[in-house]
């Protein structure tokens, strides 16, 4: 008896590494659910809605560089997947969609929740094609596999259900998909303009991002040639803030330190894999820029030098044509600016801290920072918790920080955990969860307690949109709708069968962490944390002065920045004396 097709897609799926589908079972998914029920190397993982399984797909994905698969039922269970497969998109991280459609003799007759999959997901995706006929596959999936894992990003098969219960018309077969993906070496003439450029200024500055995943070591001698400050963007954090005598901390409306200082200050600013999209915090004018992605190249601001070429690879060519710098005085200045501008905050969370109630975030995040393995994964929400994260944790080359960085999208966090827990059952994984978002998806707690999975959730329960009320604020709105009643997670929590502990006071705070991260299974800390608490960027325009005042009456205070004031102050070392 021959396969059917529902059976040839899953056979496909597991020849290209993949070992779990997220999604919500049911009607046109039946044929494919079975398959896998039937199969061997594969599962079926439950969730609660859609799209919380895009974004775990997305999280498993962005952790591992492997395939994830994530599938929707004919019309809402599929466009549920929406907002998880932008933010796969976005993140690039290779994932692929079933979006199961309708009985396909029934397509265009406005039947029970008929959509149109291949225009809904044309958006989000590289690639977005339906299975009409049997003898489609299995070339029509493995070309969507091979776009999702080649260009990094979601590719989307739309299937009706009854296409997939019939027989097969061509054999599986087997392909193979290429998954190492090739390093793009700089054009010679790009890497002389380049070095041109960063032999001729006087004061250079880096601002790097996530394509300097590879390249830290490369960054550092680049910045030790030219005595440059070395700033990063949100994504750039983990992979180049650590190990850096060169630190200037963080741009853009979540930054801190000095780094907007120096990258305005300098004579050329060197963008390394960025795509920085807050054109106001740069210089827009005297600018270099290197990335693998020529599209990417001068889209943010003017350029005078643009290099198509891998970070690493550009800046192991260009290194040899560098002359060594002998000035530090601008290094050196911005190092000072850096460390004054963390100490001068540093207060805001250290200061009669244990009788200061609401807990201070700031406070709480140092100290998770600072029990959490080293090789913790975090899951942050879109929000204030970025700016936590952005602000305390400290990144080392193993730990690992995963966000709705580049779509924006609100309830994140935990489904991100879910995948990532998924992806490591043995690592340490965190989801820092803003209430707002928590109250999003919380059907998701259920998800973490059927699957058991050791989820430590920390929820920074403050009653209040915070982010969006900083929003009304700067622009001089009064905030409205943006506060609620206080909800009491760790309860809800502990009925949904998830060990939970609600946390009001700062002297509780240290120990309650401790006992939930150090727990086997799932867990949740309830943290009552300050609405007033509002994070400011390190450059407010008067525009932003303005609308503060108009809303006048609320307490506006600039976060600290945990352990990195201690790198800060460590920078200033290296600094020679006279």
């Amino acid at each position: 008896m021959s396969d059917t097709v529902a059976e040839q897609f899953v056979k496909v799926l597991r020849q290209g590494g993949v070992q779990r589908v997220y999604g919500v079972v049911g009607d046109s998914l039946n044929p494919i659910v079975d398959a896998i029920r039937r199969a061997d190397g594969i599962d079926w993982v439950h969730v609660r809605n859609e799209e919380a399984g895009a974004f775990a797909a997305a999280a498993e994905a962005q952790l591992t560089g492997r395939i994830t698969v994530c599938a929707g039922s004919q019309g809402p269970g599929n466009t549920h997947l929406i907002q998880g497969l932008y933010d796969a998109h976005r993140s690039r991280a290779p994932v692929v969609a079933l979006a199961s459609h309708i009985p396909s003799t029934e397509i265009g007759t406005g039947f029970f929740q008929e959509t149109h999959p291949e225009r809904v997901f044309a958006d989000c995706s590289h690639y977005c094609e339906m299975i009409s006929r049997p003898d489609q596959m299995p070339r029509v999936l493995r070309i969507a596999m091979q776009y999702a894992e080649g260009l990094g990003g979601v590719s989307v098969v739309v299937l009706p259900g009854d296409i997939a219960a019939l027989p097969t018309a061509k054999p599986t077969g087997t392909s193979t998909l290429v998954t190492e993906r090739g390093v793009v070496a700089p054009p010679a003439s790009h890497v002389r303009a380049l070095a041109f450029a960063l032999n001729a200024a006087q004061r250079v500055a880096l601002f790097c991002g996530a394509g300097c995943r590879n390249a830290h070591e490369e960054v550092m001698e680049l910045a030790a040639r030219l005595c440059s400050p070395v700033g990063h963007s949100l994504r750039g954090k983990e992979w180049i803030q650590y190990d850096n005598p060169f630190d200037v901390g963080m741009n853009g409306l979540l930054g801190y330190g000095a780094c907007y200082d120096a990258l305005n200050e300098a004579d050329l600013l060197v963008l390394l894999g960025t795509d920085f999209p807050y054109d106001n915090f740069l210089p827009q004018g005297h600018t270099a820029q290197v990335d693998h992605d020529p599209t990417k190249l001068g889209r943010r601001t003017p350029l005078d030098v643009a290099v198509h070429g891998d970070v690493g690879e550009t800046l192991r060519t260009v290194l040899p044509l560098l002359n060594q710098k002998a000035d530090r005085s601008f290094l050196d200045r911005m190092l000072r600016e850096h460390a004054r501008s963390l100490e001068r905050v540093v207060d805001a969370y250290t200061k009669d801290v244990d009788h200061h109630v609401p807990i201070h975030p700031e406070y709480a995040t140092a100290i998770l920072d600072d029990l959490a393995a080293d090789d913790a994964v975090f899951t942050v929400d879109t929000g204030m918790c970025n700016v936590w994260a952005a602000r305390y944790l400290t990144p080392n080359g193993r730990r690992r920080v995963i966000g709705s960085f580049l779509h924006g999208s609100m309830a994140n966090a935990l489904p991100h955990a879910i995948g990532a827990q998924f992806a490591y059952p043995d690592r340490q994984v965190i989801s820092m969860s803003g209430d707002g978002g928590l109250g999003m998806l919380m059907g998701e707690l259920l998800t973490v307690r059927l699957h058991d999975l050791p989820v430590k959730i920390v929820v920074y329960n403050n009653s209040s949109l915070g982010m969006v009320k900083l929003e009304m604020l700067v622009e001089g709105f009064p905030d409205y709708q943006t506060d609620h009643e206080p909800v009491d997670y760790a309860a809800i929590a502990a009925a949904a069968g998830i060990p939970s502990v609600r946390i009001e006071k700062p002297s509780e705070v240290r120990d309650g962490l401790a006992h939930a991260l150090s727990s086997a299974g799932p867990y949740l800390v309830d943290l009552v944390t300050d609405p007033n608490v509002i994070a400011v960027p390190p450059r407010i325009t008067p525009a932003q002065i303005k609308g503060f005042a108009l809303a006048a009456g609320k307490i506006v205070v600039s976060g600290g920045v945990g352990k990195m004031v201690e790198m800060a102050r460590a920078n200033l070392r290296s600094i020679p004396r006279p």
